[in-house]
């Protein structure tokens, strides 16, 4: 496993314009299913509507923000990155917060959402700040 991300780190180190569009992608996904889906089917998940619809809203910043950086950067990628990654830290944060708070009424479906949700940004975090410290050290030297 440590290869497999030695490898996504190095891959993203040379490419940091393409994690700003991974992260972008990723965030209009959860930004769709969280609205369109799990709002209007909030039952079957436990978790209330408002709170879904702030959870898009943050979402939706996020991929604006990522998406601009993946157009608008030419270089210096290191302290929007680091922006990125401590922003979804702290999404992930507000999530299990979330979570904590509605737990009794949340479903199993809507416990593993949550859960998968958290894992997976986890790990973009985890490779976002990596990637960012990597190119701080300027080991990479590109445009």
């Amino acid at each position: 496993m440590e290869i497999s991300i030695k490898s996504t780190i190095d891959y993203f180190s040379r490419k940091p314009r393409t994690l700003f569009l991974l992260d972008g992608l990723g965030a209009a996904l959860t930004t769709f299913v969280l609205f369109f889906v799990l709002r209007h089917y909030y039952n079957y998940f436990g978790m209330p509507a408002n709170i879904l619809t702030y959870l898009s809203e943050i979402g939706l910043v996020y991929c604006v923000y990522s998406m601009s950086c993946y157009f608008l950067l030419k270089d210096c990628w290191t302290p929007y990155l680091r922006i990125i990654g401590i922003s979804n830290f702290l999404y992930c944060i507000l999530t299990t917060t979330v979570l904590y708070a509605y737990y009794n009424s949340l479903t199993r479906i809507g416990l593993a959402y949550f859960l998968a949700e958290i894992l997976i940004i986890g790990w973009l975090v985890y490779i976002e700040l990596r990637v960012a410290n990597m190119l701080r050290t300027k080991k990479y030297n590109f445009k």
